[in-house]
């Protein structure tokens, strides 16, 4: 098991930095009391980045990410950069964080933890006991084809250009990492796309039928068209257990599902290469409207570290440990703005982290 860890810390914009400040009094407690040792290298990004050194993320950020164990990332973005160039906005760091380190797989649990069933807009018997993976090809697709851009044609109209295009080898190696997932899981794997309408989309299905017949017929797989997809969320969410799907379509019913679960502050992400760089980040966005004030659910960042110890330095036991704290946490009735129900406490972002961090020395004791 690993004890020596490297890591990337990009806190990023808004309530980025509180969160990870959370994340980081962990790790503190972790060295002190799991036998971790930390070598933390921090830097900007997004807009942070852009008013540091003109651009969204450094050449040394990308250099450092490449050579650690995993990146930790906060958000990115706010008003204050809207009008910055759009080659340079606080998003395109995050993209090329995400080319750059070659993420092609960006796993995204919705979970619906038993004390905030009643958060969700669905209802109970619905979403009780829910628990999706949803696994999101990540550096292909409509958001990276070429060509792109916007032209002008003359006499007032102008075409806007996107391209849809997938490869043999990107569709085969995503589907993969859902597979093998998927034997740790549940072990069934829907793969959504819209081969009915796009070419790309019959490809991808042809793929994922041969990858699944060559290597993983002991899983269960089914296809589904990504429409009707975002219907069944919506209609039975606990049929599915691993849903595989393209980078446009993985980005909108990944959305989707994280709202089944009643917050974005509760749902973290990884997403993954295939020789060992990560990064992991809270579904959340900067939520500037909040930044600063203490309000910020730190619980999505925290469970992002909880899936790099899990998946990046083979700790999957103090995973456990961070987990089960946070579902006891939530089970005390300690409570964030954006999951506060009557009867519970309210708790201001170190709050929640304190109580998770007194959390996990009880948890710690009981599993030793």
């Amino acid at each position: 098991m690993k004890t020596n860890v490297s890591l990337v810390i990009l806190p990023g914009d808004g309530i980025g930095p509180e969160v990870m400040d959370e994340v980081k009094k962990i790790m503190g407690w972790l060295e002190k009391n799991a036998g971790l040792s930390f070598e933390i290298w921090e830097d900007h990004v997004g807009g942070a980045a852009i008013d540091a050194y003109g651009v969204p993320v450094s050449d040394e950020a990308i250099e450092r990410g490449k050579k650690a164990d995993a990146v930790m990332l906060g958000a990115v973005g706010g008003p204050k950069w809207d009008d910055v160039d759009y080659a340079i906005r606080p998003e395109a760091g995050l993209l090329r964080l995400r080319k750059d380190l070659n993420l092609f797989a960006n796993l995204r649990p919705a979970i619906v933890f038993d004390a905030l069933v009643d958060a969700s807009t669905l209802k109970r018997e619905v979403v009780q006991g829910l628990d999706i993976l949803i696994v999101r090809e990540l550096t292909g697709g409509v958001y990276f084809g070429e060509p792109r851009g916007i032209e002008d044609l003359g006499n007032g109209e102008r075409r806007g250009v996107n391209t849809q295009v997938y490869t043999t080898s990107e569709i085969r190696r995503v589907g993969r990492v859902a597979f093998d997932l998927a034997r740790k899981r549940r072990n069934r794997v829907c793969s959504c796309e819209k081969g009915n309408v796009m070419e790309s989309g019959r490809l991808w299905r042809e793929e994922m039928t041969a990858l699944h017949r060559e290597s993983f017929s002991d899983v269960e797989l089914t296809h589904m068209y990504a429409d009707n997809c975002a219907m069944q969320l919506l209609r039975n969410p606990r049929q599915f257990d691993v849903i595989v799907t393209d980078n446009l379509f993985g980005d909108i019913l990944s959305d989707e599902a994280s709202m089944l679960t009643g917050s974005l502050g509760m749902l973290p992400s990884a997403s993954l290469n295939d020789t060992g760089e990560a990064m992991y980040e809270p579904v959340h966005g900067s939520a500037p409207d909040i930044a600063g004030q203490g309000k910020a659910n730190p619980m999505a960042t925290i469970l992002s570290f909880s899936m790099a110890l899990r998946y990046s330095m083979n700790r999957g036991d103090l995973a456990d440990v961070i987990e089960t704290a946070a579902r006891n946490v939530l089970n005390a009735g300690v409570r964030t703005g954006d999951i506060m129900a009557e009867g519970c406490t309210l708790a201001s972002t170190s709050q929640m982290g304190d109580a998770l961090i007194k959390e996990l020395g009880q948890v710690l004791a009981k599993a030793a």
